[in-house]
Formats: structure tokens, sequence, C-alpha cells
């Protein structure tokens, strides 16, 4: 029991590999906060602690939740350019059916769903669902965000550049998201979600090539010595890129992860804003608490993940 309640802590805690660290991500959903208009920004603001804090929770469970992995990315090379011409759910799985889409990721489809589905929650004034569907859409479009979601080189698996994923979208924000600009402009309406999502994670996807190129060159520059160093990590140590290669590396990429998290916070808040307006611009601050219930049924759901994953009773 007391080894399945540490790994419960851990897994409830710890930043999940191949995703905007949860430093990151939790920054992105607050920061969209700050572009919402004043009718929206205090029922926002109310709750933004919750909105961090459940911003993570797409990769708290997708280890656990059948079909929740493919959610996160879209391997382009796998669907060829035919994918830019299928911004719709329905004519994507005509052509490629559901089992394809599932291997290969649909996170521009997703964001589109979500979009809707928080629509309707705003409609239906119901407060636990606008809450959960507007932290997990940041999450979503987040990812999309990222242009290592984007490829099946997800990893530099397949180059010989393994751990770049972290390191981009981990490590170089932790050391340098303090320097950012993050003022974006106010929220503003989307005519249309579809093109919107899929205009994003095209331009991320086109960030590839330099991405993985600048990498290469500058370990072939300091060689894997200085590449590499070993930081203390609360009681533990641990290898990780050198401050000296990922300031260089940073300063190669001529503001990639600044300008992916500034396209994060604007487009989060553009679709919270576009669901809002959709859905009759309710008055939020006639919203009901989250009530005690919400509450339970929310941790219960979340147990309810630890326990697919590890396989354990219910009272254990």
């Amino acid at each position: 029991m007391k080894r399945v309640s540490i790994f419960i802590f851990c897994f409830l805690t710890s930043p999940l590999a191949f995703s905007w660290g949860f430093y990151a991500h939790q920054r992105i959903n607050r920061l969209a906060i700050f572009t919402l208009p004043p009718e929206m920004a205090r029922f926002y603001k109310k709750h933004l602690v919750y909105l961090m804090e459940n911003s993570v929770n797409p990769d708290k469970r997708r280890y656990a939740v059948v079909g929740e992995a493919a959610r996160h990315y879209l391997d382009v090379e796998a669907y060829g350019d035919s994918v830019w011409a299928k911004p719709y759910w329905k004519e994507a799985v005509a052509f490629w059916g559901e089992d394809t889409l599932n291997a290969h990721g649909i996170v521009p489809w997703q964001i589109q769903r979500m979009k809707y589905q928080l629509t309707a929650a705003f409609k239906e004034h119901h407060t636990s669902r606008i809450l959960k569907l507007s932290a997990e859409l940041g999450h979503y479009i987040a990812d999309g965000n990222v242009p290592l979601h984007t490829t099946r080189n997800y990893n530099g698996q397949l180059t010989g550049q393994e751990g770049i994923h972290a390191f981009w979208e981990s490590r170089l924000p932790e050391l340098y998201a303090e320097r950012y600009d993050f003022f974006v402009g106010p929220a503003e309406y989307v005519r249309s979600p579809a093109q919107r999502a899929w205009a994003n994670v095209k331009q991320a996807h086109h960030c590839l090539d330099s991405l993985f190129l600048l990498e290469t060159q500058l370990t072939q520059e300091l060689g894997v010595t200085r590449k590499y160093s070993i930081e203390e990590r609360g009681a533990t140590h641990q290898k990780t890129y050198s401050r000296d290669f990922s300031e260089r590396y940073h300063q190669a990429l001529n503001h990639q992860v600044e300008k992916q998290m500034r396209a994060s916070i604007k487009m989060i808040g553009d679709f919270w804003y576009t669901c809002w307006i959709d859905a009759g611009q309710p008055d939020l601050n006639t919203l009901q608490e989250l009530s005690e219930q919400d509450k339970k049924s929310e941790a219960q759901e979340k147990r309810s993940w630890l326990q697919r994953l590890l396989g354990i009773r219910p009272e254990e």
C-alpha cells in the first residue's frame, strides 16, 4: 500500500514525457486568462489555480485512458500532404478510418471537438464542465503548438537526438521563460476554429527543420562532454543538457520556444472567448460555485486513472 501511495503521489505531481512540461502548461493557461475581456476575466481569475493545476490532466491520464495519447500529437509524415486538406473529422474518418487516425494522432481534430464541447458547457451554465473543458482545451492547444508533437521523430529517436523533446519544451522554458515577452494582446473571435487549429499545427511543423539541424550543429561544435552535465534536482542528481549547451541552442533558435508559447497563449484565449461568444455571452458571474459533489467526482475520476494504470482495486 505504501509503494502504491508513493507512486500515486509521483504520478500526480511529476511531469510526464513528451508534452510541454507541467511548468509550461500551467503558465500558458494562467497567462491566457489575462487575454480575456472583463466579462470573462473575473470568473477565470477566480478559478486561476484550478485552471493551472488541471491543465496537465490530459497528460496524467494518457497511459490510463484508451485513445487519450492520440489526442496530443499529429504525425504529419504518416498522413502525407493530404492531411492539410482534411481539416474536418468526418472527412478524415472517411478518408483514413478511425484506426489510422488514432494510430498517427488527432490533435487538430481534438481541439475542434473540445471547442464545441466548451461552447455547449457555456450554454448550459455548467460550472464544473466549463472549468474542466477550459483547462483541458488549453492543454491540447498548447500541445498542437509544439513542433515535436507534429512528427514521427518526436524525440529525435530517428536521427540520434534522443532527449530533444523534453529539452525543447521543458528544459528551455524552465531556464528562460522569465526572459520572454508574454504580452499577446486581447482575445479575439475565431471565425473558423478548424482553420485556426490547422494553421497553428502547420506553423509548428515548419519549425522542425531548424530545431533538429541547430541541435546537430551545436553537438558537433561542442562535443558530447560539453553537451551534458549533472544537476541536483531535489534529492537526486540527474543528467541533463548543460547550461552552456542550453544557452547556445536557445540563442540559435532565435526565440522559437518563446514564439510557440506566445502562440499557445493567444490561441487559448481566443478559443475560450470564441466559445463564450458562440454560447450567447452568458453572465459568468451568476454561475454556481463548484459543489462538494463536483470536487468529489473529480477526485474519483483521477483515482480511476491510477487504478486502470496500475491494475489495483478501488480500496487499495
